[in-house]
């Protein structure tokens, strides 16, 4: 179980502090496949950071299975991060490495055999689809396929926790499916724990149990995705499902003033 306790994050720039997280407190069980959504700037890739501990909160807990993770020393936290990987939109795919010794790159940090590495990493690409890939370089494959490698990588660790930030953001609506459906048959057959990191609602929709909607560094909303969408309480969430009603509207001098 993740538990998230009253965290906090602040930032000090040139102009000031910025509060970037206010107080999140949320709870995700065990195998649940749980969203978070919000519009840009509302601090989703700040508290993913600091689930893992990328980013250190000002204040609060993050909590795995009871253990506080900021009260771990320097290597017990490296350990527990090995229970905690990460996709990204980016993929962060090593480009002068083939898709093997991508997937193996991980295996051979935790100091496994080269030799077990490969089997183990073939074998993972097996099981993303991309078998007949093994000796393709990142950039000979498409976006989805770039991903399915990175989800692969991921999966080497045999991770208790995935999270995917913004990881389909960059992807075209069919590929974003085979993504999304590649991750829950993942979760269905590992018990894996996935956390969602969005701004689109297709994909909370798609695959989520649960979800929290973000906004302005708070939780603005939280609860079931079929109940949440379809009965937005929040104003942030009511931006997000019903866009159109949040959009200035048009006038002539908008548009530029006389033909």
């Amino acid at each position: 179980m993740i538990e998230l306790r009253n965290l906090t994050k602040n930032y000090t720039t040139d102009a000031g502090e910025v509060n970037a997280l206010r107080n999140i407190s949320l709870t995700v069980g065990d195998g649940e496949i749980f969203g978070i959504i919000g519009m840009s700037g509302a601090g989703k890739s700040t508290l993913v950071r600091c689930i893992n501990m990328l980013e250190r909160p000002t204040e609060g807990q993050v909590l795995i299975d009871g253990k506080d993770l900021g009260a771990l020393s320097p290597a017990q936290l490296r350990a527990e991060r090995r229970n905690i990987t990460m996709i990204f939109q980016s993929f962060n795919l090593l480009m002068q490495r083939n898709c093997l010794k991508n997937v193996c790159f991980p295996l051979e940090l935790s100091g496994m055999k080269k030799k077990d590495a490969a089997a183990k990493a073939t074998e993972l690409l097996r099981t993303v689809g991309l078998a007949d890939k093994a000796k393709a370089y990142p950039a000979q494959l498409s976006g989805g396929q770039q991903q399915r490698v990175a989800i692969a990588r991921a999966l080497a660790t045999e991770p208790k926790v995935l999270l995917c930030d913004e990881a389909t953001s960059a992807l075209d609506p069919q590929t974003t499916h085979s993504i999304l459906s590649l991750i829950r048959d993942i979760n269905r057959k590992t018990g894996i724990t996935v956390i969602i990191i969005t701004h689109q609602i297709n994909v909370i929709e798609e695959i989520c149990s649960r979800v929290a909607v973000l906004d302005n560094g708070s939780v603005a909303e939280t609860g079931e995705v079929r109940e949440v969408f379809s009965n937005p309480r929040s104003e942030a969430a009511r931006r997000l499902v019903y866009p159109a009603s949040f959009a200035p509207e048009y006038t002539e001098t908008d548009g530029g003033g006389s033909a």
